[in-house]
């Protein structure tokens, strides 16, 4: 049948898809701009089913935290190269994204991935269209929500990592300095953990592991072996878990000397670091 011009662009303000692509849909629709709109939705599937494999090291990270400062959420919406990261519409699609997630208080990526959006379809299905659209592959890596008496957030100016911090114990104070201090060392100095007892055993057991073998390697007794492992997991817990490890802007505290100065019993509970 015969598709007009004006046709292949109402379908293209309809999904904001190419001129050629929505084209191609018609035709292959016969004109049925209903199927039309499924056969692109189709063909974004395909893509991201042709790219599940490719390596996503580009994106965007967003942070929401609440007007009450006790709650925040973060996003990581992925991407392939830095130029997509950088299109007007992956951008849109990420913060709307993320405000769906704020609006129903979703707190984990299975939630927010099933969540409706404005245009009616799932965030899943707007991301799916989009991967049709640009042609790579797009994903949301993570999505966090953390809540505390206060939570203080970080971007770094990269757009490509954000720290989030829970505060217990504020007193009524706001510790929003303290805190941007903190998610600052945490966006540097990568913990793995809160406290020792929060490490994965799964790093606590490679550690120990690693620790065995470079004493082996160095000719120490097969007796002594794991007593020196410990001895070294004792300085991992130290460089790695957040509340040990030496504030990077003065080495006489640790991050929980540092808490204490501040205010007497001020804890963090929680912190996620997501980078993309």
């Amino acid at each position: 049948m015969n598709i007009t011009a004006a046709d292949v662009n109402k379908l293209r303000q309809m999904t904001g898809a190419g001129m050629m692509d929505c084209k191609k849909a018609l035709t292959e629709a016969e004109g049925d701009f209903d199927k039309a709109v499924e056969v692109l939705r189709k063909s974004g599937q395909k893509v991201a089913a042709k790219r599940a494999d490719n390596e996503t090291n580009e994106g965007l990270v967003l942070i929401d935290v609440s007007d009450s400062g006790k709650s925040a959420k973060v996003l990581a919406l992925a991407c392939e190269t830095e130029p997509v990261s950088k299109v007007e519409v992956f951008r849109t699609l990420a913060e709307a994204v993320l405000q769906v997630g704020v609006k129903h208080h979703a707190k984990d990526k299975e939630t927010l991935l099933a969540l409706t959006m404005a245009d009616g379809r799932t965030v899943e299905e707007n991301i799916l269209d989009l991967v049709g659209k640009i042609g790579e592959k797009i994903v949301i890596t993570e999505y966090t929500h953390v809540e505390a008496e206060q939570v203080v957030a970080y971007n770094h100016s990269t757009g490509k990592l954000g720290v989030v911090v829970a505060f217990n114990n504020t007193q009524g104070t706001d510790v929003t300095e303290v805190g941007k201090d903190v998610a600052m060392q945490i966006a540097a100095m990568k913990p793995v953990g809160l406290d020792k007892d929060d490490v994965d055993p799964a790093i606590v057991q490679k550690e120990i592991e690693i620790g065995m073998e470079v004493a082996r390697q160095e000719g120490k007794a097969e007796a002594m072996l794991e007593k020196i492992a410990m001895g070294k997991l004792g300085k991992f817990y130290k460089e790695n878990t957040l509340l040990n490890q030496v504030f990077v802007k003065d080495n006489n505290l640790t991050i929980a000397q540092l808490l204490e100065s501040t205010l007497k019993g001020l804890t963090i509970s929680a912190f996620k670091r997501v980078q993309i």
